[in-house]
């Protein structure tokens, strides 16, 4: 199952193993059973002394096994996975692995004691696929509950082995979670939002601590790579420096291949993400993640101070703010839409494609994501029709000619989407053809939406001077139209929408914005 420069490096991370800790397989007579046992049999021979194996369980779910400290801790926790966690899922096992065997886990004190502290029996089962790149995080994020908590259950379940059970439970994206047989959470989450969720006094005492934070010099709202990047070249000029962030990462998270971020060959969105995260933490720089902005207040005075209005009701005070909020994924807004989102409707074809495997799908827009889109989902579905409503498509050249040598995909263009129908799931698509206005029709089981992206920037109508697309206006230097509040990245009005642009209008904007400090707070003659 392993190859030998992985079991070199799982051995490694085992040595860190303390508590003793078994194994208990279910299994059948399926080939994916007989590699889950291989699997197990090479972790409990790299920590024999540590790791026990055994392959007398009964879990109904096969194959499939469960993590159970022994000794004193026997029973204490409940976390089992069905399926093979392979793939972007290995790292949730190799965790999994090391905080069922005692180390500790690189979670803030609070968050850990708050999940301790949760009151109640939680049975949670979490459906990913082995292609998702947002799984692993809940995954990993309901894992450590169950190792925290003895009350807390997890189940993990890779949908591509109970393909049955994600039948019936009509699941058509992943993550899904499910709380106590009801759906709880579809797509990316993290372990403070399920805590936040589960714990309701969370959010009060949450905003009470960040009203109690003194100003920043600098205080960025978005953490992106426009917000990262002006927070370390904030944070090196030794001034006080805040992020708060609805997601950090922001939709770098969502992006497959990073190819053109120059120094970095080739990445995925989650690793480059992490990467922003860790380089900003490397500097002195107060990170507030989890925190949605809904308001602006400009300072009344010159040289006054400029507030953030927070959705749990807390408020944040800064002498200069830099907005990097970036954008989220556009929709066609039709009929159907909405009411099938994640019954159908997708947005992430690299999470969601497995679910539709063999199946007869759409791709909405011919840009670079959309025929991108497009060339991923024929190695997986049946059928892919791809319909672009411009006259040609708009991708680069090279991914048009890998498009058209692919077999199972239709392109329809100058096409305009009406609505996606269905009754408890899509089952076809319509269109007009903007040419001749005749109507047509598409029969399949998925559509995903890659038609661009819309700025976050709802909350600031009204505040700052916005173009007709709803993004900043900004001038050369970052600047907005409020006195001491900047703008970088995805949400502005500079062109080329680019991780490598949004770096480097969130560095200038942090020089601007200490260049104004310094102008405002020098002392008169």
């Amino acid at each position: 199952m392993l190859d030998d420069n992985l079991k070199t490096q799982l051995g490694a991370y085992l040595e860190r193993v303390s508590q003793p800790f078994e194994l208990v397989a279910s299994l059948d007579d399926s080939e994916t059973s007989r590699d889950m046992h291989a699997l197990l049999q090479t972790i409990q021979s790299l920590r024999s002394d540590k790791i026990t194996l055994r392959t007398d369980g009964n879990d109904a779910r096969k194959p499939s096994f469960s993590l159970q400290r022994t000794g004193a801790d026997a029973q204490a926790q409940q976390l089992r996975f069905a399926g093979l966690p392979l793939g972007h899922e290995f790292t949730s096992l190799v965790l999994a692995l090391l905080w069922t065997g005692g180390h500790p886990p690189k979670v803030e004190q609070d968050v850990i004691d708050q999940v301790k502290a949760l009151e109640g029996d939680f049975s949670f089962e979490v459906y990913m696929s082995l292609t998702c790149h947002n799984c692993p995080d809940v995954v990993q994020a309901l894992s450590l509950m169950a190792v925290l908590n003895p009350r807390v259950k997890t189940t993990v379940i890779e949908g591509g082995a109970f393909q049955q059970e994600v039948t019936d439970r009509e699941i058509m994206a992943v993550p899904m979670v499910f709380l106590n047989g009801q759906m709880f959470h579809s797509g990316h989450t993290s372990l403070e939002e399920i805590v936040g969720k589960l714990d309701t006094g969370a959010a009060a005492r949450d905003a009470a601590k960040l009203s109690a934070k003194v100003p920043y010099d600098v205080l960025i709202v978005g953490g992106g790579p426009a917000g990262a990047a002006a927070a370390v070249y904030a944070a090196r000029k030794g001034i006080r420096t805040g992020i708060a962030a609805e997601r950090f990462g922001g939709q770098v998270n969502d992006t497959m291949a990073i190819e053109n971020y120059i120094s970095v060959v080739e990445t995925d969105g989650p690793k480059f993400a992490a990467a922003l995260e860790a380089h900003t933490r490397a500097y002195d720089v107060d990170i507030m993640n989890l925190q949605r902005a809904e308001g602006l207040v400009p300072a009344s005075s010159a040289g006054g101070l400029i507030e953030v209005k927070l959705a749990n009701g807390g408020v944040l005070q800064g002498k200069t703010v830099i907005l990097s909020t970036g954008a989220r994924w556009r929709n066609i807004n039709v009929p159907g839409e909405a009411e099938f989102k994640n019954k159908g409707v997708a947005y992430c074809p690299h999470c969601d494609g497995p679910l539709f495997k063999g199946k007869r799908v759409a791709v909405i827009g011919g840009g670079n994501s959309g025929v991108e889109a497009a060339i991923d989902l024929a190695g997986i579905v049946g059928h892919v029709t791809l319909i672009e409503f411009d006259t040609k498509l708009r991708a680069d050249e090279v991914l048009q000619r890998k498009l058209r040598s692919l077999p199972n995909v239709v392109v329809v263009v100058n096409a305009q989407t009406t609505e996606i129908t269905g009754t408890d799931k899509v089952n076809g698509l319509n269109y007009k053809d903007r040419a001749t206005g005749q109507a047509h029709r598409v029969e399949l089981e998925g559509v995903f939406v890659q038609i661009g992206l819309v700025p976050n920037t709802d909350w600031l109508k009204g505040t700052v001077e916005l173009s007709k697309h709803g993004e900043i206006v900004v001038d050369a230097r970052g600047q907005t139209s409020v006195p001491g509040v900047f703008a970088a990245g995805d949400a502005t009005t500079t062109p080329y929408k680019q991780i490598v642009i949004a770096a480097g209008e969130g560095s200038k904007a942090a020089l601007s914005a200490f260049d104004h400090l310094i102008r405002t707070t020098a002392p008169a003659q």
